[in-house]
């Protein structure tokens, strides 16, 4: 007995927009796809400058917030992963950048 497997290709991004609440990004395969920011400290505790700049990176497998150091895969998003970061990085990067403990 065979089984074929069909492979689809994971969309990539293609644009992203944060605002106060909410990570929004345009996929590749035209969906868009949204995630709460609490998810992700770093984007939390960002300014609205920090959160505008950003990078596709892997040719849009991710994006990159140069200011924050944080990095969010498509594969992650589309699993509904939120950060994996540990309180303990979240607290020492808070305190290099003079922020405050949630």
């Amino acid at each position: 007995m065979s089984s074929s497997t069909v492979e689809t290709p994971t969309p990539t991004a293609t644009n992203v927009r944060v605002d106060e609440d909410t990570l929004f990004v345009s996929l590749s395969d035209g969906r868009s796809i949204s995630a709460p920011i609490a998810w992700y400290p770093r984007l939390l505790h960002g300014t609205t400058e920090q959160r505008g700049h950003w990078r596709l990176i892997g040719g849009g497998n991710g994006i990159h917030w140069p200011d924050l150091d944080e990095d969010i895969s498509v594969v992650n998003l589309l699993a509904g992963q939120p950060s994996g970061e540990s309180q303990a990085s979240l607290k020492r990067w808070l305190a290099k950048i003079g922020g405050r403990t949630p």
